[in-house]
């Protein structure tokens, strides 16, 4: 599928305001040339004296003409301008509506300012398309022909000049320009580099002040910038090559008209007062088509923009989502069957022959070393990512037959990272739609020990002036806010004292009574109310009970609650 397939098909739904620029580009060409035409024209017929009312005549049409060439320029440029913003709308809605279901991986395997980048940059630089890519040469050419037409009337070698100046003009020109241009994309992936490394150095900016390693991060910024400068300054100074030949092809072709017209005067095959109209025609149809000179340069960005983008977003029909949506108003009965799962480009499972029964309202921990698989057996529930092998069941159904929405509108999800986004604290709260009073929201703030807290507090992005147990407990009032029978949890208590979570796990388990709930942990404090603890390690379960059960086997998790002890002591 070609890399524009997406903006060829949007410029067919904006078909209107196109096919009425293209008439009005049109237009505004001949009305153009048709001007300096007859401009040359009433030159000439001056000099033999005619009557009044021809001067008069031409005089009017001249302005007639001008006018003219000036409300088309302006349908122009409005129906154009129009179409293109409306293209670029409709490429953005596609590109997003094609971004989201997969923003999981996107996120996971790009990095930040590479796909800032791309979504901005990218996106952006199609705009250009419609206006420098395809419009001209439909313009161009229309315009040429029926230039041709009309001097053919006057001289056929003239009209046969112009064939050729509009061969060179329309296909010479840009092919020796597009000849020139080597590294395809090379300026837009060195923008993309220089985001990258500056989003990064931003992003790192106190680590790299400890580690005493900004300096050389600066530099190496320093560096990319300025080999971003040298390719930019070569691109325009292509560009301006680019623009130097037009012109020149322009003056040559010009001189040309001006030697065959005084060669067919003198031979007698043409009158000599058609001779300026003719030099005028042809100094107007060639400097109406300058865009081709730029053409090379916008299209060959226009098909890097858009490989880019398909390197992200594959051009592969989306999958429809499932009608199927979970009830909200009971538990969920969650069951895994011989689960595999590894991520893309991953040679190793990351979670291998899962097998677990967790009832309705049944209360699991999930418990084990970093990196044994805790999380990603969560974000496989919220169908964040597909199983490779296996079944994954919510009430007896298989979760790819269930609708992703009602999945995450039934659940009450609490993640490592939970994002907090610059403005007040109500603001953070109230992410749901459902409207909470001030009272109500206070009351949660101080059921988690936050009553020290004012909604109209400011919170900065990522919640910078909180500490990580402040932002913890608040994402668990969001999770309070939320409707939903499944509460996935992943380390929801880890940066907190033993004081204080012990607090928030009995709050929890009383908020919890009816709902199915999973937890993620590696503390191991507070699982004794718990229905069922899931030892993990390397992507396997390794043990299987309630704690009772699990301390009597003097296992995996025995040893793990004994260190937890020592260390604590």
């Amino acid at each position: 599928m070609s890399e524009l397939s997406i903006f060829a098909r949007a410029m067919l739904q904006e078909r209107k305001d196109i096919l009425l620029s293209i008439g009005a580009g049109f237009l505004a060409g001949i009305a153009g040339v048709a001007l300096f035409s007859m401009s040359g024209y009433l030159i000439s017929k001056t000099v033999f004296l005619p009557p009044l009312y021809t001067l008069i005549l031409l005089a009017s049409l001249v302005k007639l003409l001008g006018l003219t060439r000036a409300a088309s320029r302006y349908g122009e440029r409005l129906y154009s301008h129009r179409a293109t913003f409306s293209l670029l709308s409709r490429l953005r809605t596609t590109f997003f509506a094609r971004l989201i279901p997969l923003s999981p991986n996107v996120l996971n395997r790009q990095r930040s300012g590479d796909l800032l980048a791309v979504i901005v940059g990218d996106v952006e630089s199609l705009q250009f398309y419609f206006l420098r890519v395809a419009y001209p040469p439909m313009i161009v050419i229309s315009v040429f022909l029926a230039t041709v037409i009309f001097t053919s009337f006057f001289s056929i070698w003239i009209a046969l000049l112009f064939v050729l100046g509009m061969i060179l003009i329309a296909f010479v020109v840009p092919a020796v320009i597009r000849k020139g241009q080597q590294n395809q994309g090379a300026v837009r992936k060195q923008r993309a580099a220089f985001s990258t490394e500056a989003a990064e150095m931003m992003y790192g900016f106190i680590d790299l002040k400890v580690y005493r390693q900004l300096q050389q991060r600066e530099q190496h910024l320093a560096q990319i910038s300025e080999e971003l400068t040298e390719m930019q300054h070569n691109d325009a100074t292509r560009l301006l090559r680019g623009q130097s030949l037009h012109a020149l092809t322009t003056f040559i072709m010009s001189w040309c008209v001006l030697a065959v017209g005084a060669w067919l005067i003198v031979d007698g095959s043409m009158e000599g007062i058609f001779l300026a109209m003719l030099i005028m025609t042809a100094m107007t149809v060639f400097d109406e088509s300058a865009a081709m000179a730029t053409l090379p340069a916008y299209k060959q960005d226009s098909e890097f923009a858009a490989k880019r983008l398909n390197e992200i977003v594959p051009q592969t029909p989306p999958v429809p989502e499932p009608v199927q949506s979970l009830q909200h108003d009971a538990a969920v009965d969650i069951e895994l069957e011989h689960v595999y799962f590894r991520y893309e480009n991953d040679w190793r499972w990351t979670l291998q022959d899962i097998s677990l029964q967790l009832p309705a309202g049944s209360k699991t921990a999930i418990v084990g070393a970093s990196g044994s698989g805790k999380t990603s057996l969560l974000e496989l529930l919220l169908k964040l990512h597909t199983a490779d092998q296996g079944q994954i069941s919510l009430n007896g159904v298989p979760i790819r037959e269930w609708n992703t929405d009602s999945i995450w509108k039934q659940s009450r999800v609490v993640l490592q990272q939970g994002h907090f986004f610059h403005g007040t604290l109500r603001e953070n709260l109230l992410l749901e739609p459902n409207a909470f009073t001030d009272a109500q929201l206070t009351d949660l703030l101080e059921q988690v020990n936050l009553g020290h807290k004012k909604l109209d507090d400011l919170m900065l992005e990522k919640g910078e002036n909180w500490s990580d147990g402040e932002k913890q407990r608040l994402a668990l009032v969001r999770a309070m806010l939320t409707p939903g029978q499944i509460w996935l949890l992943d380390e929801p208590t880890s940066s907190l004292d033993y004081v204080t979570e012990r607090h928030i796990l009995r709050l929890l388990m009383e908020r919890v009574q009816d709902a199915t709930l999973v937890m993620v942990s590696h503390r191991l404090t507070g699982l004794e109310d718990m229905d069922q603890i899931v030892v993990m390690d390397q992507g396997k379960i390794v043990e299987n009970g309630t704690y009772c059960e699990l301390m009597a086997k003097r296992g995996y998790f025995y040893e793990l609650k004994q260190l937890e002890l020592e260390l604590i002591s």
